[in-house]
């Protein structure tokens, strides 16, 4: 089952309801993804601008998981 999921880095450009945003990916596609549960239940911030670490599914390109934000300097 991993093997079916690709890992993007990426920049939030858009913030939408519910914990869901529109990441431009570094390739320049642009995916909604959203927050996996662990970052959820920790709530971390994802703010416009932040650069996040994304899966994404083979089966569903357009969409996706953050998983990780890093950290802004």
């Amino acid at each position: 089952m991993k093997d079916d999921i690709i890992v993007f880095d990426g920049t939030v450009v858009e913030v939408l309801p519910n914990y869901e945003f529109i990441v431009e990916l570094e390739n320049g596609f642009r995916i909604r993804a959203y927050v996996s549960g662990k970052t959820r239940k920790e709530k971390i911030s994802i703010l416009l601008g932040n650069k996040v670490k994304v899966e994404v599914s083979t089966y569903d390109v357009s969409r996706g998981r953050i998983t990780w934000r890093y950290k802004n300097f």
